[in-house]
Parts: structure tokens; C-alpha cells; sequence
């Protein structure tokens, strides 16, 4: 089988959630089917990296719109975008479509946003979500048939650093400070929280009104004791994962979020909101919350702050739902797709 994939995010210097999925689906069809053969297409020029050249059964191309016809099995869509049909079966992952829905980036985006998603919900003959939540999302907002979709969630890997790390009196967050990640109510709920305990907000503002964010910080009377990180390597991130007490994941939406697993990953106990997708992947292992009561997320981080019994039964609970979800199995759930559209 020949099957092509927008690798574009592979090679994004800061990488995002996509990243991460492009990067892992990529690397593990390469590994686990052998005897297919890969091609790796690029948005633009400059993205083509010369990393993946060892893989003995991966080629590159660039990849421009209008798309060139490929000699290929399968086109996969690694961000829900389909222009065009350039081989005989096309497959799309769609992540989110809160862009679609709430007030989260510019009238600018969400327009260019909706025609693209509009298109690869046309053009694309089976569709992978990464929730049942993105998967209602597709359906009503796109009108695709729910038997065109698929959902195969993320995965993560077991932590690479010691699990027996000293956990800090940190509160960590990992992600972009975006509006929609409810940062500045996070702020309000940590200034009331003991002054020896730190926020640290492990991204870099980017994006729509992201200013607001900055400014609410700046004007916390707890500014000393938040640290924005700014983008951090893997093994920094890790690393954080370890060292928390508490991971606050309060977003107002989510098409997965991977941050979630990870922190569960980790054993870090986990206060989220209480939203589909989150709820989905957190299940009964992490403490859920209506991220618009300001109150309740008070209430709440101020519970876990402390509650050592808590946080160490959500920090057992977390690492047991983590083991449900593996790369490995998202590898082959999306190789199952291609062979279901071959027949």
C-alpha cells in the first residue's frame, strides 16, 4: 500500500498538539508497516527536513496547492484540510472545530477556518476524530454522515523521567496562553490560594486576544509567583510534569486535550474542566469543574491544594487511565482506516 500524508507539522520549530500527533502517526506507520511505502508531502518548501531521510521506506515531496496528482493508495490529512482529492481514497483527522463555534480567534480565521473544514468534510471519503465529542462536533456542524467517521484517540508514552521526582509546591499548566484556555480565571482562583505555592504557566501567548491574558497577569497581585515559560523542549515539560503538585487544565474547550494525559501520565493529579472532550479523556481520574464558575475553580484547586490524600488517590487513578491510551494503538487504528477504504 502507498499512502501519502501532510507531514507539515512534523517539522513546526514549536511544536503543538498536531505536532505531536503528525509526529508519532508518522514515525510509527513507518516503523510498524514496513513493507508500505510512505510519502511525506510539505506545505512549504522550507519545512521539508532532511531527518526523516534514513527512513528506508518514507519519500518527501512538496506539496502545493493546487495539489499535484499523486501515484498513491491513500491521502491522509493530518489537520482537516483537503483541498482537493489527490489520490484515489482520501482520509482527514479533524482535532476541534471551537473556532467554528465560539469567539476564539479573529472573523479573518474563523472564516478561512470553516471554508477549509467545509471542504475536507466534502472531499475526504472517511473522517478520523480524536474524541466522540469532535466526532458530534463533525457531524453537526459539517453535516457528515456519522458513518463516515472514525474515532481513534491519542495516545502518550509512559514518562521518560523518575516517577519518585519531588513534587513542588507548583500549580503547572501546560499549553498556548489562548483565550479559550481560561487562564485568567485560573489566575483569580490562584491568588487566593497560600503564598507559598507557585502558578507556573508552561507556553507562550500566541494568537487571538492574547494580550489580555498577559495584562491580567501582570496585574495579579500574585505576579511574582506565576512564571511564564515561554516554549520549552520536551524534556522541560516532562520534567514540570514531575516536579507539580497539581495540574489545572480549566479550558473552556478542547477537541482532546493531550496536556490531560500527559500530566496523568505522570502521576500529577489533575483538576479540568468539566467539558466533552475533557470529561472524555480524564474519565473518573481527574476532578472535574464548570470552568465558567469562578467560584467552583476556587474551590476546587484550593480542595487539591489541601488535600494530600486526594491528590495522591487522583495521582493513582490518573496514571491507571493513562495505560488505556497508547500511540500504538492509535497507529494501528488508523492503518485499520486505510484498509477499510482499500476494502
Amino acid at each position: 500500500m502507498r499512502i501519502a500524508l501532510d507531514a507539515t507539522y512534523t517539522v513546526d520549530p514549536h511544536p503543538s498538539g498536531i505536532a505531536v500527533y503528525s509526529n508519532e502517526l508518522l514515525s510509527g506507520l513507518a516503523e510498524t508497516y514496513p513493507d508500505d511505502e510512505f510519502l511525506h508531502c510539505y506545505r512549504v518548501k522550507q519545512f521539508i527536513s532532511s531527518e526523516r531521510e534514513a527512513i528506508p521506506n518514507v519519500k518527501r515531496r512538496l506539496l502545493l496547492p493546487p495539489f499535484p496528482s499523486f501515484v498513491a493508495d491513500v491521502f491522509h490529512s493530518l489537520n482537516q484540510r483537503v483541498d482537493r482529492r489527490p489520490a484515489k481514497k482520501v482520509v482527514s483527522t479533524f482535532h476541534d472545530l471551537f473556532v467554528m463555534t465560539e469567539d476564539y480567534s479573529s472573523p479573518e480565521f474563523r472564516a478561512r477556518f470553516t471554508n477549509q473544514a467545509l471542504r475536507a468534510g466534502k472531499n475526504s471519503d472517511l473522517i478520523i476524530c480524536v474524541s466522540e465529542f469532535t466526532a458530534s462536533q463533525v457531524v453537526d456542524l459539517l453535516q457528515v454522515e456519522r458513518s463516515r467517521i472514525r474515532v481513534v484517540p491519542h495516545g502518550v508514552h509512559e514518562p521518560a523521567v523518575e516517577k519518585t521526582a519531588k513534587r513542588e509546591n507548583i500549580i503547572l499548566f501546560v499549553g498556548a496562553l489562548q483565550i479559550r484556555k481560561n487562564l485568567e480565571r485560573l489566575v483569580e482562583a490562584f491568588e487566593q490560594l497560600s503564598p507559598n505555592w507557585s502558578l507556573v504557566l508552561a507556553g507562550a501567548p500566541v494568537g487571538y486576544r492574547a494580550n489580555e491574558i498577559l495584562e491580567r497577569i501582570e496585574r495579579s497581585p500574585a505576579r511574582e509567583r506565576i512564571r511564564i515559560t515561554g516554549y520549552l523542549p520536551k524534556a522541560e515539560i516532562e520534567s514540570l510534569y514531575s516536579r507539580a503538585s497539581i495540574f489545572a487544565f480549566p479550558s473552556l474547550d478542547e477537541g482532546f486535550g493531550m496536556p490531560v494525559l500527559e500530566a496523568m501520565a505522570h502521576g500529577t493529579p489533575v483538576i479540568t474542566s468539566n467539558r466533552p472532550a475533557l470529561s472524555e479523556v480524564a474519565g473518573n481520574a481527574a476532578l472535574l469543574l464548570n470552568p465558567q464558575d469562578r467560584e467552583e475553580l476556587a474551590t476546587g484547586l484550593a480542595r487539591l491544594v489541601e488535600d494530600t490524600e486526594l491528590r495522591s488517590k487522583l495521582s493513582e487513578l490518573g496514571r491507571i487511565r493513562a495505560r488505556l491510551f497508547s500511540w500504538e494503538n492509535a497507529v494501528r487504528a488508523t492503518y485499520s482506516v486505510y484498509r477499510e477504504l482499500l476494502g
